[in-house]
């Protein structure tokens, strides 16, 4: 391909959405060849604000910390280390134990808030961007729509057309890295679980001591994830519950939230108060295919998966670092021949990640007694033969990367 001149409004890659995802693909790419422009449309500072909390696994920490992008802060809780996973039933037998210290990691995962891994991963871009100022480029506060497939000249590979702002500005690639699969489209995948997932912090009698609870209950996965440094007696609960439950839970007192999250948990934890609540509906999405016509899908983009096990962010930062990988030598990285290798690449990681978190929340699922003792005779075979349970914490810790 011939060199060519960049016209003031041309890049080659345009990223959609500053959040985790499409910050990481933006640092990653830094150094690089080619010109790249990351859009958002909020205010990047008043992120670094929110208190949600991130299961993310030591996969990600390891991709995200050479690049000086990790909030390695446990002090503020704004990052507490997981060391243990307890995973259980209600009202059935078996149980799993995963330690950290089987896989020689420092930590199995880690529990950060939204706010701070925004700020560490905007503070290492910003840092980025004063080293190449002409080769990437940051726009907040701004709006960015998709306008056509242009039929480009001869030569010229610029093939998609954007409004950024009040501004038109041409692409050979569009990642989308925000939003979610719209329901109502040919082009997605879509199973609803007739559930929600209820959010909020709750304290507990001792000290966590790092450790992750995962519940399986009738109504569905009860999750407990540290969030206060170690030592600490915060959780943050994510509390799954069919559809038709969730307005009633939401409207309960704390005390009777917390009579019922305490017969969920049975022993293994006590609760003494529990904080506001929300709640979002829970859908496996897919799209396929993620790239089409210099459009590529990442992160929550291109799927959302039901939140137990806490794959979603962890597979959307993989998205990133891998896509950036393929990028960085590429002389078009729109076409189909740069980008089809890095999709076929990730379907393993993609579909291995929405199978296993949705043959979780179907095995758990119904509340039949023999079923109970399946699930049962499961998790203590999962306890005891450790080859199969070492698959199952390679799988949360580095996705398809565990896979033989």
């Amino acid at each position: 391909m011939t060199a060519q001149t960049l016209h003031p409004n041309d890049y080659d890659i345009v990223i959609l959405g500053a959040g985790p995802v499409g910050s990481t693909l933006a640092l990653f790419l830094a150094g690089t060849t080619h010109r790249v422009l990351l859009v958002e449309q909020r205010d990047l500072a008043a992120s670094r604000n929110d208190p949600r909390a991130l299961a993310l696994s030591e996969g990600a920490r390891q991709l995200l910390a050479p690049q000086q992008a990790w909030p390695d802060n446990q002090s503020n809780g704004s990052c507490t280390a997981i060391e243990t996973i307890h995973i259980s039933q209600q009202d059935g037998f078996g149980r799993t134990l995963i330690d950290r210290q089987d896989y020689h990691v420092p930590a199995l995962g880690y529990v950060v808030r939204y706010g701070a891994l925004l700020g560490s991963l905007h503070d290492a871009l910003t840092h980025a961007i004063s080293r190449f100022p002409d080769q990437i480029s940051l726009l907040e506060n701004t709006r960015a729509e998709v306008c056509s497939t242009s039929a480009p000249p001869v030569k010229d590979d610029f093939r998609r057309t954007l409004m950024i702002g009040e501004q038109t500005v041409r692409t050979r690639l569009v990642v989308h890295a925000e939003g979610s699969p719209p329901d109502n489209s040919a082009d997605v995948i879509t199973r609803s679980y007739g559930q929600r997932a209820l959010i909020f912090e709750a304290g507990l009698a001792k000290s966590h001591q790092q450790r992750a609870w995962e519940r399986f209950t009738p109504q569905g996965p009860l999750a407990l994830l540290p969030i206060d440094g170690p030592g600490g007696k915060r959780v943050s609960v994510v509390y799954t519950v069919p559809e038709s439950e969730a307005d009633t839970l939401l409207a309960l007192d704390d005390a009777a939230l917390l009579a019922r999250i305490q017969r969920a948990i049975g022993p293994h934890a006590v609760f003494t108060d529990v904080g506001p609540r929300a709640s979002f509906p829970l859908k496996l999405r897919l799209r396929q295919p993620a790239y089409q016509d210099r459009e590529l899908w990442i992160g929550n983009a291109a799927q959302t998966l039901h939140p137990v096990s806490g794959q979603g962010f962890n597979l959307g930062l993989r998205d990133a670092a891998l896509l950036a990988y393929q990028l960085r030598d590429s002389l078009d990285p729109g076409s189909a021949h740069t980008l089809t290798p890095y999709v076929r690449s990730r379907q393993l990681d993609r579909w291995g990640a929405a199978a296993f978190t949705d043959g979780i929340v179907r095995a758990f699922s119904t509340p039949l007694p023999p079923l109970n003792l399946v699930r049962g005779i499961g998790l203590s075979a999962l306890d005891l033969i450790s080859p199969l349970r070492h698959f199952v914490a390679r799988r949360m810790i580095w996705g398809a990367r565990a896979w033989p």
